[in-house]
């Protein structure tokens, strides 16, 4: 995994010492409590605009941060996928020598074409797109500074690690003209653009609320298995362990079990709704056909079977292990989501309507229409079948499509900020113990009484 802050395009004609301080200057700013009000680019100049593509142009990508399972996943499948959709793999960069060698395997790339670095890949012109499959805290610093370089940018869920962050890249995206992608591979899957198209059309009635899960479970404790077992090659010479920790406040020395299971651990990630319902808030968001910001968010979670104790080697989470949230919209619309690493029993994907209820496949392939009794002579059953599935692979062509085209992605940037608010304000209410209040217009987070309570970020907890 990758971290620290990038070069900017030659062609904006900043010296190395000026961008190195520069970057210095943003990183700072991503890691303070006034997180909303001024956009990233406000004393700095607008990003580059980047290489102008057409529909037949090849698109040069670079991968930052080879981690096991979706960092390998992306370089090893994007490049065997680049004829069908005429693309390169021609970088990559990880801070974990062994996963810089395998690049080589995976993506055919050169010593030359891989860095432990990233900024070294957003000084290269011939670089078009990054994906970002860092671990939490990367994922913002990394996409303002490509923005900033005039890259497009996939980037994993979750948009940040906290929710300052998320509102810097969304202005930057905005001040600029290049192309977002969230990673959740859920929003190209055809049965939730079906439902929003649906709901649009009145098919179900006024939107009362909807339902998700993701739910897993494991005799060792989720991220403690395969693929997360501890490299006996992880060692912090092999590793840039300080960058890696980046801007969190409480920095440990080298720790394998944090670097391999950064899950687990609040400083990196916010553990489920970091991790596991990204996948599910987004499509469930996008399916509403209209997605807002939440106006009320509260959240519980539970940590009372400590699974971890069960693989030897592992220390004990911070996370919960199963969550439960709600969040309430201004239009009324109710989304209630649980995800949980202690049973994967779950429920279905149900959105609910005043006239009728759409039932959803796991895959997003296929949607139900089912009528309320009371409108069953104005509604009939019916049911769409053999849909696009969720698919990674079709959610990475949608990006590079998008590039060639300038429409906006199915995980595009407005989605992946309010879906962002749903998930950062859960951590709040979670952690704070209280229902976290939105005003979308102000950014500002209230809590029941009207009194402005500050987002949390690095350094604000305990364990940051």
């Amino acid at each position: 995994m990758d971290t620290k802050d990038s070069s900017t395009d030659g062609k904006l004609g900043t010296t190395r010492r000026d961008f190195i301080k520069k970057t210095t200057t943003i990183a700072a700013a991503v890691a303070t409590t006034n997180l909303f009000k001024t956009p990233v680019y406000a004393q700095n100049q607008a990003p580059s605009p980047g290489r102008v593509i057409g529909a037949n142009d090849r698109i040069n990508v670079a991968v930052i941060g080879i981690g096991v399972g979706i960092g390998q996943n992306h370089i090893e499948h994007i490049h065997q996928n680049a004829d069908a959709n005429n693309v390169n793999v021609v970088a990559a960069s990880d801070l974990f020598n062994k996963r810089r060698d395998l690049c080589k395997q995976l993506a055919n790339l050169k010593d030359a074409d891989i860095y432990p670095q990233y900024e070294k890949i957003l000084d290269r012109k011939d670089v078009d797109a990054v994906v970002i499959a860092t671990h939490d805290i990367w994922h913002a610093p990394i996409s303002l500074n490509a923005i900033s370089a005039g890259k497009h940018v996939y980037c994993e869920k979750p948009m940040s690690r906290y929710l300052g962050e998320s509102f810097k890249v969304y202005d930057a995206i905005k001040d600029s003209k290049l192309i977002f992608q969230i990673g959740a591979q859920g929003t190209s899957a055809g049965g939730w653009k079906k439902c929003a198209e649906l709901v649009n059309a009145g098919k179900i009635g006024t939107l009362v609320w909807s339902q998700g899960y993701y739910c897993r479970n494991s005799k060792g404790g989720e991220w403690n298995g395969p693929p997360f077992n501890i490299d006996k090659d992880s060692s912090a010479e092999a590793i840039d362990w300080d960058r890696w920790q980046g801007t969190v406040k409480d920095k440990m020395p080298f720790s394998a079990e944090r670097f391999h299971r950064w899950r687990k651990y609040y400083p990196y990630c916010a553990g489920v709704l970091g991790d596991l319902a990204p996948h599910r808030m987004h499509p469930l968001m996008q399916a509403s056909g209209n997605p807002e910001f939440p106006k009320r968010v509260v959240c519980i979670g539970t940590h009372n079977v400590h699974a971890d104790k069960e693989t030897p080697d592992a220390g004990e989470r911070e996370i919960p292990e199963h969550q439960q949230l709600l969040a309430e919209f201004p239009s009324g619309y109710l989304i209630t989501l649980t995800c949980g690493t202690v049973n994967a029993k779950s429920p279905g994907f149900v959105i609910y309507g005043h006239k009728a209820t759409l039932n959803i496949g796991e895959g997003g392939n296929r949607v139900d229409i089912v009528p309320e009794r009371d409108w069953s002579d104005e509604i009939d059953p019916e049911t769409f079948d053999g849909m696009q599935m969720e698919d990674i692979r079709a959610h990475e062509k949608n990006f590079f499509d998008c590039i060639r085209s300038g429409q906006q992605t199915n995980g595009n940037v407005e989605l992946a900020v309010r879906c962002q608010t749903v998930l950062s304000l859960a951590e709040m209410s979670n952690r704070l113990n209280m229902a976290c209040l939105f005003d979308e217009k102000t950014r500002t987070i209230t809590d029941g009484n009207g009194k402005v309570i500050e987002a949390i970020t690095y350094g604000t907890m305990a364990s940051s």
